[in-house]
């Protein structure tokens, strides 16, 4: 590890107003030190609620053993799990789905009063060591950044539900999210990728993106039926509760599977008719964020398939 000789200093919402972007700038205090913990020096964190982070490990616990002082290094959505052999979900590699402890980079307690985890709009951030992944020297840290929620959102539900070659696949959803779900099926090798959104208008950046294909849903006249039977994977990333589910569910191939990985605001779904479910053997699932190791694989195949998100780079 190293002395510490920092302050830890970030945009602060100190009253409502915080949401209408009245920020302020100024020290916090951060969750207590342990030696099982990562101080990041932040260079990147991307535009979402602070918990897309790059930066350089500055301070390194005596307990960590996968990330190195001066190592380039990023945290996602997760901060904290139980990390207990106990635990089904930890001692299976499956960290995000514990459920003894579960802790956000973002606006969430620290169990046994260490503190607040306050996201990555701040020079630096500290995070237990275990959940910090090394950034690979061939990845920029401003294509790294989005991956770390976004993109492993998607990745991990596409490799756990087999997208590669032989796979049609589908996502729904071409926003942030979206547009990951289709460079990332591209890059795990899916014979066929389809984009799926409303409008016609994003035909050109859906397929600039690599897609084989697009569907306009809005502009489309039926276009459940001359897409029918028609992929193994659909991935959704649409968080409206008005998404056309039913016509979703009749492009999955017999046996296919549609997993849903947007969450629209109070969690509700459309009505889903049970009967095309049962009548085609389909399977309707969610998926969350990923594991470390998952952010790793996820990182690594970046690297070997040249993957690089859409950004816009803005001054922290």
């Amino acid at each position: 590890m190293a002395p510490k000789d920092y302050k830890f200093e970030g945009w602060l919402g100190r009253n409502p107003d915080s949401v209408n972007g009245k920020m302020e700038w100024g020290e916090f205090e951060p969750k207590k030190w342990t030696e099982d913990d990562v101080d990041i020096e932040v260079t990147h964190c991307a535009c979402c609620v602070g918990h897309e982070i790059v930066g350089k490990a500055v301070r390194v616990g005596s307990n960590v053993k996968n990330v190195t002082l001066g190592d380039r290094a990023g945290v996602g959505a997760q901060s904290l799990s139980c990390l207990q052999p106990e635990c089904p979900a930890c001692s299976a590699g499956e960290e995000m789905a514990c459920n003894n402890v579960n802790v956000n980079t973002y606006a969430a307690r620290y169990p046994d009063d260490m503190g607040i985890s306050y996201g990555g709009y701040s020079n630096y951030n500290r995070t237990n060591g275990h959940l910090v992944v090394k950034i690979p020297d061939q990845l920029a840290s401003e294509h790294a950044a989005p991956m770390l929620c976004g993109g492993i959102t998607v990745y991990r539900p596409l490799k756990m539900n087999g997208c590669g070659p032989g796979k049609s696949v589908a996502i729904a959803g071409v926003g942030g999210l979206g547009h990951f779900g289709i460079l990332f099926a591209k890059a795990l090798g899916a014979d066929r990728v389809t984009g799926i959104s409303r409008k016609e208008s994003k035909r050109s950046e859906v397929l600039s993106l690599g897609a084989d294909e697009y569907i306009a849903t809005d502009d489309e006249s039926n276009w459940e039926e001359t897409h029918r039977r028609k992929f193994d994977l659909i991935i959704s990333t649409v968080s409206s509760e008005k998404m056309p589910m039913n016509g979703y569910l009749k492009l999955l191939k017999t046996k296919g599977s549609l997993i849903q990985v947007g969450a629209p605001e109070g969690g509700a779904l459309p009505p889903i008719n049970v009967f095309t479910l049962l009548s085609n053997e389909i399977k309707l699932g969610g998926s969350p964020i990923g594991s470390p190791e998952d952010i790793r694989e996820m990182l690594d195949l970046a690297v070997k398939k040249s993957v690089k998100p859409w950004i816009e780079l803005r001054p922290l």
